[in-house]
């Protein structure tokens, strides 16, 4: 284990000039615990803690762990992935919060991994004494505010050999991958455009739901509206190629306020769709028929890449 303390901890500043834009690897981070957390609740009572994670430089959401009640060791053992664009300014930015019952969550303390401290596919544990600032001068980070153990490891994807990229043949079906399949990882886009005539029994406030590898996303809502348009774009970082996957999309309706009680939501539709077509073309583009729906369509756009 390594021990990172205040007076040794060195924050890069985010440069946009220079962060690439491509992705050039993939962070798997593993939450195991936090230990010796201060007591933040009412009249001195235990926190209930939980801890968030985000890059730097990245517009994406935190991502947060579960809530540990009354808990001032917890442990969690929670796997997260994200996508790394800049290897040497980059940072994972780590919060612990006290979820608060009324008003705002108290943080109780953070730290940083930088990245370009991480060597390629080998697993790092350490153990980060929380700070309040990442001001290395700052005396309030003298006081102890515990500790959280983490496991990171950083997967580079590997840079593919010079070839021309295939025309499509105008094959509709791909039974398997193509010879020269990229080995490395890299990242599935998908995106949601818009469905055409999806109608509920009871309510049609429709949103589309994905399934990748046991992981869940979600487009808007829209509200009375059989032919929605959401341009909702979600991203899946894979450490391969998912040529024997399938992605599941699924276009359900949502109940208004008043109808949850009577009716919850619908089923107007879904699709599962073969992976394989877009890691050979590198982008597809199409409209699909909706399974257990009458008429519904929906557009998906599907792009795979990689650095």
């Amino acid at each position: 284990m390594c021990l990172l303390r205040p007076k040794t901890q060195q924050v890069p500043t985010m440069d946009p000039s220079k962060a690439s834009k491509r992705p050039v690897g993939i962070l798997l981070v593993k939450v195991s615990g936090a230990q010796n957390l201060e007591k933040k609740g009412l009249l001195g009572s235990k926190s209930d803690p939980y801890v968030k994670l985000k890059m730097s430089g990245d517009r994406l959401p935190s991502k947060k762990t579960t809530v540990k009640r009354s808990n001032l060791n917890p442990e969690w053992n929670e796997e997260f992935k994200f996508v790394v664009t800049d290897l040497e300014n980059q940072s994972l930015v780590v919060d612990v919060f006290d979820r608060a019952q009324v008003g705002k969550h108290e943080k109780m303390g953070m730290n940083r991994v930088l990245l370009s401290e991480l060597a390629p596919d080998e697993t790092k544990v350490m153990t980060l004494n929380l700070l309040k600032t990442m001001d290395p001068n700052d005396i309030q980070n003298e006081k102890s505010r515990g500790q959280i153990t983490l496991e990171v490891t950083y997967k580079p994807f590997k840079e593919e050999e010079d070839t021309e990229e295939e025309s499509m043949d105008g094959t509709d079906e791909v039974q398997k991958a193509p010879d020269n399949t990229p080995a490395a990882g890299g990242l599935l886009f998908v995106i949601l455009h818009e469905a055409q005539d999806v109608e509920g029994k009871h309510h049609t406030n429709p949103y589309a739901e994905i399934i990748f590898k046991g992981e869940e996303k979600k487009t808007k809502v829209v509200k009375k509206n059989r032919d929605p348009r959401w341009e909702d774009e979600f991203e899946f970082a894979c450490e391969e190629p998912p040529t024997n996957d399938k992605l599941h999309v699924q276009v359900l309706s949502k109940a208004g306020k008043i109808g949850r009680m009577l009716h919850g939501k619908e089923t107007l539709g879904y699709i599962d769709i073969t992976l394989a077509d877009v890691i050979s073309n590198r982008r597809i583009n199409e409209k699909y028929r909706l399974i257990d729906s009458k008429y519904g369509q929906i557009q998906i756009e599907l792009q795979w890449r990689t650095s």
